[in-house]
């Protein structure tokens, strides 16, 4: 984050950001009733439990609500300072 940032949706915002962190949680539910039966652990995870691929965190422009990577936000603010030099 230490780069700066651009909306790409409303093409505005330049100072109000959402950082949200996403944590996985692995979980076991009984299936019949959807009880929690178990939380486990990346470790712990079976061969047939694939572990989270995603992003760690996403970034939400504060003005419009568009929740995208952050790599959408730099570009676009690197794509207008190219613009404007």
């Amino acid at each position: 984050m230490a780069k700066p940032y651009l909306c790409p949706t409303c093409k505005s915002n330049r100072m109000r950001f959402t950082v949200i962190e996403q944590t996985p949680r692995y979980v076991r539910l009984d299936p019949q009733s959807g009880e929690l039966v178990a939380e486990l652990s990346k470790d712990e995870l079976d061969t047939f439990h694939q572990p989270y691929k995603g992003e760690s965190y996403m970034i939400q422009c504060g003005i419009c609500g568009t929740t995208e990577q952050e790599e959408r936000f730099i570009k676009m603010a690197e794509h207008m300072h190219g613009q404007r030099s």
